[in-house]
């Protein structure tokens, strides 16, 4: 048995272990680190269990004060968000399947002086109005340019700096001519890429690009050309596994067509692995009906996802969700949901799969429309908010009164979730609730804030915070 160090993340623990370890192992108080390095093996079981204990205990640090609403009350209607409001939706609290009631969803233009609302301490400023571009998925270069992909317009766009009053100091459309465009990143990881990568509809391409670029400063590179193309989800985003592999997300072509029957659903509701030249590797993880956002979690290097369930079933049915990602994983679209619950649609076909349906970490209300993620890497928030996930809930229409249209904060512990998530950036409909705001994206800025894409409003907003609080 190796005599290497068992950590924990607190301190709590610190005087208590100290005192009885002695001289027979010594304690180390790091940054939020209590080690323990042993002595004597004939303690090892002891401390291990009790390590154990407190990690297990320790892992809702950051919720085990606040009010969570759970069961019938943590389901969420958009015109009663407010910032701060915690849920937790479980897989033992869904309701029975019913019918789909599409509701309305009808854009109305911004109300004169209408702004999201944050939590107290926080600020939220306009970064950009982008006119006639409606932007979608966000991403920041390493030398911290933005980059911004407008889908309907096939273009990419490139923001620069902030001025005092939290605009973008400049920007230029790095390139155009793009077939329905989401995904954007960059190769090699570090601080000098040179290419960006472009998550067509139905095909990959990159540009080459060297640090500073903020007009492509070549022709495209199709790298992949037989990605499915369009369908009732056409997003395909994009990111770099802690490997080095490019992962594609790709969403079902339908509701819940059986892929059995439907030669259209091949290589859909997918995460698909290839290498950075293109080459294919294989399904990384199956049955997720549309991925849209991808994100790699900086903690645990663990690949995450935020995706839209599937319709018909009922106002919060089936839920939505954020999740960290199994590669080899099977989340159960379109045979089963949110663990083995059946979708009857389908005949019962598959009960071999029943077993094998992971369950998702954060399950988001129904209907929501989860797209962009990203994790906090910034240093301005409160300490709290340091490594969480943040998830834009576009606003769905299948559901008779709205949910979504917001932004959604998922507290982290080490990497890991707990299941609750809170409102964080809400207001985005009128007292009527219609909606004049659609959350699309969020990405750490270089200065700490939050920025976040709006493809309704079309406008990226900025969240600073501007509290005392850190």
């Amino acid at each position: 048995m190796a005599r290497g160090p068992l950590s924990i993340s607190s301190g709590v623990l610190t005087e208590w272990i100290a005192a009885r370890a002695g001289s027979k192992s010594s304690v180390v108080v790091g940054p939020g680190i209590l080690e323990v390095t042993m002595k004597h093996l004939r303690w090892a079981p002891f401390y291990a269990s009790l390590l154990l204990a407190a990690t297990v205990v320790l892992q809702a640090a950051k919720t085990d004060t606040w009010k969570i609403l759970t069961g019938d009350a943590a389901w969420a209607n958009s015109t009663e968000l407010t910032p701060g409001t915690s849920r937790r939706i479980t897989a033992k609290s869904l309701p029975a399947p019913g019918k789909g009631t599409p509701g309305k969803q009808k854009q109305i233009q911004r109300p004169e002086g209408a702004m999201p609302k944050a939590p107290a301490g926080f600020t939220v400023q306009i970064y950009a109005e982008t006119g006639t571009n409606a932007p979608r998925q966000i991403r920041v270069a390493p030398n911290g340019d933005i980059f911004v992909v407008n889908s309907t317009q096939g273009s990419v766009s490139v923001y620069r700096g902030v001025t005092a009053d939290g605009k973008a100091m400049m920007s230029e459309t790095f390139t155009t001519g793009l077939t329905g465009p989401f995904g954007v990143n960059f190769w090699p990881a570090g601080n000098n890429p040179q290419w960006v990568y472009i998550g067509n509809t139905g095909s990959i391409v990159r540009f080459p690009y060297k640090s500073g670029d903020m007009k492509a400063s070549g022709p495209a590179q199709e790298l992949i050309s037989d990605i499915p193309p369009r369908g009732n989800h056409s997003t395909r985003d994009i990111v770099f596994s802690k490997e080095g592999t490019l992962l594609v997300a790709v969403g079902s072509a339908s509701n819940i067509n059986d892929p059995d029957k439907f030669p259209a659903e091949f290589h859909r509701a997918n995460i698909l692995e290839y290498t950075p030249d293109g080459k294919f590797i294989g399904v990384y993880a199956s049955g997720i009906r549309n991925p849209v956002g991808l994100a790699v979690n900086p903690t645990t290097n663990e690949v995450w996802t935020s995706i839209n369930e599937r319709d018909d079933l009922g106002d919060n049915l089936v839920p939505d969700y954020v999740t960290s990602v199994k590669k080899g994983g099977f989340y159960g679209w379109p045979y089963y949901y949110i663990g083995g619950n059946p979708d009857a649609r389908l005949g019962g076909v598959h009960p071999e799969l029943k077993d094998k349906v992971i369950v998702p970490d954060v399950l988001i209300q129904a209907h929501s429309a989860s797209l962009g993620m990203t994790f906090y890497t910034g240093n301005k928030f409160p300490a709290e908010y340091r490594g969480d996930a943040f998830a834009a809930e576009h606003g769905s229409w299948n559901r008779s009164v709205k949910a979504g249209h917001e932004v959604v904060r998922i507290p982290l512990e080490n990497g890991k979730s707990n299941g609750v998530y809170q409102d964080f950036l809400t207001g985005f409909v009128d007292a009527n609730g219609s909606p004049w705001g659609r959350p699309v994206g969020v990405a750490t800025a270089p200065d700490g804030s939050l920025l976040v894409t709006d493809d309704g409003a079309r406008i990226i907003w900025r969240v600073s915070y501007t509290g005392s609080a850190k």
